[in-house]
């Protein structure tokens, strides 16, 4: 039994046309005789990502076009920054009943719908999921979404407590049926005992609830928890609740950092268990024959980038609108009230050296701010255990360039590689997604 620590794999999506390489919706290699909008290229997806021993398959979500750019959403709608995208959990069962193994993370925000809905439509799919799905919790951060549910945006500094609230209301609610409350006698005409299916009677801050779920224990019981918080409030929400983490870090040096912070947290202020949550970091792979051949798919990938849906983007996700801003301009030079652990990403990605807001919006238009890695799959295999061994990571969220091909070349080329090196499994370790989470 080799003592080489496994990793685990995730595909890192939207439901929509483009997701987070902006512009590889133009790539001549992007969804050659696929429809992003029918059944049947999800399915190809989801089989490709099984194929390759995939824990799952990672959809993020944002409710409704940026519109923090020129005070419009039009360089979104224009360049197709993550627009258009369609509501993720639909395609779960799309997913799932053509897999038998491969789970889904859904990105679901707290914001505009009430924990009872949730929690009704979670259970819900996990049932039909047979046990396989992720709820990766976020509250709702774009000014974007707000206007479009007509809403004025809440304080920032009190978006945790209220998620706080919300969460306890749907664990409690989740586990509201007893194990054994299902009779389904027939004689007696009695299916469940009213004595087992407890009546939530909930009075918060924030919520009230006064019922019972609707939906009986599915498969996992509750989903997997999935956090992706990097503030210092958001790390500690995450080391409370969270059964896997997704963050993004340009380099092992800030892997490492967030790894030994996130377990002293974990040890220290929640008394779990170190290394008991895992962290998933954000990567990008561009696999070729040759470094050479890698390195012109990059080029090419690079050249797909518009600069203005780039500008576009950064303003959506991190809030000021860089149409007002030279572009010669230090972009650590700028006030972020946005996702503060996906701005570090910029600031780190020349190593804590100035950067432009040029430089900064092309860069992370390219994927996110993740580390891009660019070679053979041996070259990403050694760069891969690198991030593992010295950086804590449990596994890798993989962003996807062109689809389906980017996925199809990573599960061909670089998962044998790392199965020859025991790196990554050669079989699933059960039914569910959090059997296979756990499974090392």
């Amino acid at each position: 039994m080799s003592d080489k620590k496994k990793m685990h794999l995730l595909g890192f999506i939207q439901h929509g046309v483009n997701s987070h390489a902006t512009g590889m919706w133009r790539h001549p290699k992007d969804k050659v005789n696929w429809d992003w909008s029918q059944p049947a290229y999800w399915q190809h997806m989801a089989r490709t990502m099984e194929r390759g021993m995939f824990d799952g398959m990672f959809i993020a979500d944002e409710l409704a076009p940026y519109n923090n750019y020129e005070k419009s959403s039009d360089a979104c709608v224009k360049y197709a920054v993550q627009c258009p995208t369609h509501e993720p959990s639909t395609i779960v069962p799309i997913i799932t009943t053509a897999t038998q193994h491969l789970g889904v993370g859904l990105t679901l925000s707290t914001a505009f719908e009430h924990p009872y809905s949730m929690v009704r439509r979670l259970s819900s799919l996990d049932h039909l999921s047979g046990g396989r799905v992720a709820w990766n919790i976020v509250s709702s951060y774009s000014k974007s979404e707000w206007d479009a549910y007509g809403a004025d945006m809440t304080d920032r500094s009190r978006r945790y407590d209220r998620m706080e609230e919300y969460i306890d209301l749907c664990c409690q609610l989740w586990d509201s049926w007893d194990a054994d409350a299902i009779i389904a006698d027939k004689e007696s005409g009695i299916f469940a005992d009213p004595e087992k299916v407890k009546e939530i009677d909930f009075k918060g801050e924030f919520f009230a609830c006064k019922g019972r779920s609707f939906c009986f224990p599915s498969p996992q019981g509750r989903p997997v928890f999935w956090q992706a918080g990097s503030s210092d409030r958001g790390r500690d929400f995450a080391a409370k609740h969270a059964e896997a983490i997704f963050a993004v870090h340009p380099n092992v040096e800030r892997m490492r950092q967030y790894s030994d912070d996130l377990n002293e947290r974990l040890e220290k202020r929640f008394q779990r268990p170190r290394d008991s949550v895992k962290l998933i970091y954000g990567l990008q792979c561009i696999v070729g024959e040759t470094t050479q051949h890698a390195q012109e798919k990059y080029e090419k990938i690079r050249s797909c980038i518009p600069l203005e849906g780039a500008l576009a983007w950064i303003s959506g996700h991190f809030g000021p609108d860089f149409s007002t801003y030279d572009l010669d301009e230090y972009v650590q030079n700028v006030e972020i009230p946005g996702i503060q652990g996906l701005f570090e990403s910029i600031i780190y990605a020349k190593g804590g050296d100035p950067i432009t807001i040029k430089e900064a919006a092309l860069y992370y238009a390219m994927g996110m701010g993740m580390p891009v890695i660019v070679g053979t799959a041996s070259d990403i295999a050694d760069k891969m255990e690198y991030f593992v061994d010295e950086g804590g990571a449990d596994g890798f969220m993989l962003v996807a360039t062109y689809t389906p091909g980017c996925y199809e070349e990573f599960v061909d080329h670089v998962v044998p590689e790392l199965q020859k090196r025991d790196r990554f499994r050669t079989s699933y370790a059960g039914n569910t997604l959090r059997d296979n989470l756990l499974q090392y």
